[in-house]
């Protein structure tokens, strides 16, 4: 076949399929590629550092704010990565057992600047109140009174709100027609889950994840119509097919990130072997097994693990009047909510105990962004995995 018959054939291949051709058209030229380079990686590790060290001390009101305050620093401000990439990557951390605003700080943080970045803005993300929750659990019985909380943990939650809705509010002025009416189902579902009393919260665990599936599902079925609801292009310039700048950010090949999942599996299989059937007695094995078991099948944020910590915790470690001084206590500070199992660790066998307890916790989660993220940078080049992250997006903005 000459190459002016190959041209006419591909101009007639994509007049018959205009979502591909809309993404051809969008697909930089090799030239184009050849002229990305990228920043040094000393200058990306202290981006990371002067953006998350400020960040860990004032990032208050939970994990929908934390989203805002997010957004706002990496995408408007310092334009680490466009829309489309930081909703993505959201939408991944709302699919995976953890807390998701932490993940969602690894995530663009790995993508900037690596493995270390990421390891280096989770620890500044959750360094104060890591800190300020160990010391309490130390102190609780001279820190805080029974039923009797600080008077300044009463207008944290109503000034997060309008964080809350500033963010979300943006996510939603730039969805198309079929991700206004995901986004309105996933909104009426959380609402009845967390309204209706005859419907447990935590069952959210489980709702959450399957409307995220549901909705890819969606969209990946309207994309296949003549005139589909959505709107479905190709990923914009410097995240493109032909360019592997993000690959090389990550520095994590596929076969490691396949390797640090089963990482994940195999030390949480282990860890209920020894527990549970070799019944070994040592406390700290104890904490984190508890912990470990439990952030790997919690989805949906702090709120959801809270029911699950107690039925471990109380009485066996601690009252239950410590166990409520502690919760407004983590409430009241900056960073993830998950940080409380440094508290609970605390209580339980001091300064160690909280260490122990928040790895255990958060490491299933973060040892999963790590595995997963590798693997949406090279996916997301691939059209259809594209158009099923629209639907998950616009469901997790719900």
């Amino acid at each position: 076949m000459s190459l002016e018959e190959e041209k006419m054939e591909n101009i007639a291949e994509n007049a018959s399929d205009p979502l591909k051709a809309d993404a051809e058209a969008n697909e930089p030229t090799s030239d184009e590629v050849a002229l990305i380079e990228d920043t040094p990686w000393a200058t990306r590790m202290w981006e990371v550092f002067t953006t998350f060290w400020p960040l860990g001390f004032v990032a208050f009101g939970g994990p929908q704010a934390h989203v805002a305050i997010l957004r706002d620093h990496l995408v408007e401000q310092r334009d680490w990565m466009d829309e489309d990439a930081f909703t993505e990557l959201f939408a991944i951390g709302q699919g995976l057992p953890g807390p998701t605003s932490t993940q969602l700080v690894i995530s663009t943080a790995l993508a900037r600047a690596g493995p270390l970045g990421g390891l280096l803005a989770f620890f500044l993300w959750n360094l104060p109140g890591l800190v300020i929750l160990t010391t309490c659990g130390v102190l609780i019985s001279s820190f805080i009174e029974p039923d009797d909380p600080p008077f300044w943990l009463v207008g944290l939650p109503p000034a997060a709100i309008s964080l809350v809705f500033k963010a979300f509010y943006g996510f939603g002025g730039k969805l198309d027609k079929l991700g206004y009416i995901l986004a309105l189902i996933s909104a009426c579902v959380a609402i009845l889950i967390n309204g209706d009393e005859h419907i447990k919260p935590t069952s959210s665990q489980y709702v959450f994840p399957s409307m995220l599936a549901v909705g890819g599902l969606v969209a990946f079925f309207d994309s296949k119509r003549s005139s589909p609801l959505g709107t479905y292009k190709a990923p914009s310039k410097g995240w493109d097919a032909k360019s592997d700048l993000t690959m090389r950010r990550i520095g994590i090949p596929l076969w490691v990130g396949a390797c640090i999942f089963f990482i994940w599996l195999g030390v949480l299989v282990f860890t209920i072997i020894l527990v549970d059937v070799f019944k070994i007695e040592n406390d700290y094995l104890t904490i984190f097994e508890v912990m470990y078991r439990i952030g790997s099948i919690i989805f949906g944020g702090g709120q959801v693990v809270l029911p699950m910590l107690q039925t471990e915790v109380v009485p066996f470690w601690m009252t239950k009047e410590n166990f409520f001084q502690g919760l407004g206590l983590a409430q009241s500070m900056p960073g993830p909510l998950f940080n409380f199992s440094a508290f609970l660790g605390a209580v339980y066998k001091g300064v160690p105990g909280a260490l122990v307890a928040y790895c255990g916790l958060f490491g299933p989660g973060v040892i999963l962004i790590f595995a997963i993220v590798p693997f949406w940078a090279r996916l997301r080049h691939v059209f259809w995995f594209k158009v099923v992250l629209n639907g998950v997006n616009a469901t997790a903005i719900g």
